[in-house]
Formats: structure tokens, sequence, C-alpha cells
């Protein structure tokens, strides 16, 4: 099953936001965000909390799992009216984070969609903006946490981004993946090494080896059932054909600006209408992905 409208995924999972921008909540003794989001889903995250009948007294720790933009959006907004909630992130997020340059450009990217989704009036209704975002508590890969009774073990995955970590839910068997999974794009995976190509694959691989019956994307929803246990081995197929497409532009074209263009160009063809990434941002992120493809096949 596919479900990307705002519900419950468990009796203890709750998907919240839009259908392009997901983050989590965990019910336990207290409550756990999964996910920043983008900044203009706040509306809609103050509207199912009323909803979903939650406590937002309840709701202690966000857990962000790697620094993007349309990945901390919701973070400093709730941080002030939630005084209780401590964000939680990688060590390699909180440097990011702490970073003028970093935090400029996730708010400007943040802010410029608040007013292309015609939410600013609202935004300004509620005092929607985006603060510098400190991290509060560092976890790592390899650490098991219990947070309000609910466990959960924190996976280092950069290939994505250099920050990038993951959570899995023994309980539910739910792996909490962020981009470091694999993006949903319509029926197919995007494959987005942005950061290390060659690490982006080791962490697919690294998840594969979990008991997964739940994947839980940041954009386009949760995959549960069938879905949820073979999103791992399509996100892996993804990937290696993906590189097949890399390497084999690069090769003939010599021009790594020539070949992204030419990529993105062929992708975004396939893409839904809205969908949350535009061109623009498709082709910088196969630019990303081709210089770390081009020096291998240089070396080779």
């Amino acid at each position: 099953m596919w479900i990307t409208k705002p519900g419950p995924v468990t009796d203890d999972i709750l998907l919240l936001g839009k259908e392009e921008s997901c983050v989590y909540l965990i019910k336990g003794e207290e409550h756990t965000i999964i996910g920043g989001g983008m900044t203009y889903i706040v509306p809609d995250i103050l509207n199912q909390f009323k909803k979903f009948v939650i406590d937002e007294k309840k709701i202690t720790r966000l857990l962000i799992l790697h620094s993007h933009f349309d990945h901390i959006g919701i973070a400093p907004f709730l941080k002030r009216r939630l005084p209780q909630m401590k964000v939680v992130g990688s060590a390699r997020a909180r440097e990011l984070l702490s970073t003028p340059k970093v935090m400029d450009y996730n708010k400007d990217m943040n802010m410029a969609l608040v007013a292309a989704r015609g939410v600013e009036g609202k935004a300004k209704e509620l005092g929607i903006t985006i603060d510098d975002l400190v991290i509060d508590e560092v976890v790592k890969g390899g650490e098991r946490v219990v947070w309000g009774g609910v466990e959960l073990e924190i996976i280092d995955a950069p290939g994505h981004s250099s920050c990038s970590i993951a959570a899995y839910m023994p309980k539910a068997r739910a792996l909490f993946a962020s981009d470091a999974g694999g993006i949903p794009f319509g029926e197919e995976i995007f494959a987005s090494g942005n950061s290390d190509y060659d690490k982006y694959e080791e962490s697919l691989r690294k998840f594969a080896g979990y008991d997964v019956d739940i994947h839980l994307a940041e954009h386009y929803g949760a995959f549960t059932e069938e879905e949820g246990r073979g999103f791992m081995a399509r996100s892996i197929a993804s990937a290696e054909e993906t590189r097949r497409i890399l390497e084999e532009s690069y090769r003939r074209t010599k021009d790594i600006d020539k070949s992204s263009a030419e990529i993105a160009g062929e992708l975004m063809k396939g893409a839904a209408e809205g969908y949350f990434l535009p061109k623009e941002l498709m082709e910088l992120v196969i630019r990303q992905m081709l210089k770390h493809i081009a020096k291998k096949v240089e070396i080779d």
C-alpha cells in the first residue's frame, strides 16, 4: 500500500504535512516528530494536530534526518511554539546548520516557497519565520534511543548528503530513511546521491539488511505491506540504472553541464505536474552527482 495523504500509517505512526512534504509523528508516552519538512506546511501541521487530537505538550523531540532546506522548514517555528521540544540530528547536521551560508539558503528557499504556495498571509498571521536553527541533541549511527517508550535505532546514511542519518523502529519494522533511501518519483524512485554516489549506494545496501515492512519517505508518502518490503530493492535497482545513465552520458559528452541539462530534461518529462523539485533544482542535483561520477569515469 502507498499512503500519500495525512493520517495513520500504523496505530503509533501518523503521517502529517502534505503529499510532497511529509513528516511523521511517533506516538508514545512522549511524542517524536521525524522529518522537518518545508515551512509552508506549518498551517497544515497545526490543523492536523487538531484533527488527529495530538497533545502538543507531549511532543518532546523533532529528529532531522538531514539538513537540506526541504527537511528543516517547520523546525524553527515548532521550536518556538513548543519550548519542551528538542531538535535532534547528526553532528554534521549541527555543523552545517550553524553555518550562516547554509541557513541563509535554507531560509531563502523556504520563504520563496511560502510565497509561491500563496500562504504568506497565513504565515504572517501565525508568525511563521525561519530563524537560525540549533541542533539541541546529537545522535549517531549505531545508537539505540528510547524516546517516550519507543525504541529507535539510528543509522548513519551518507551519500544523499554528508549529514544524512536514518531511523529504524524495530517494533513496527519501519524505516525512516528520508532522501537517503531514494525519492518516490511517480511510479519510479529517484536516486539522489547528491553528496557522494558511492556512499549513497552503500547506504542503500545497508538499509537492505534491515527487516522492513514499512518505508517512510519524506516526499510522497509511506509504503506498507508488499510496497514497503520491496521499496529498497527497487531503490537499489534505480541507483544502479541511474549510475549507468550518468556514466554513459558523461562518456559521450565529456561535459558535466551538458549532461546535467540533458538528463534533467529527460527526467522531468516523466515528473508529475507540481512535482516539488523544479527543473532548475533537478539539474543542480544531477550536476552534483555527475561531478562524483565523472571523477570515477576519468580514473577508469
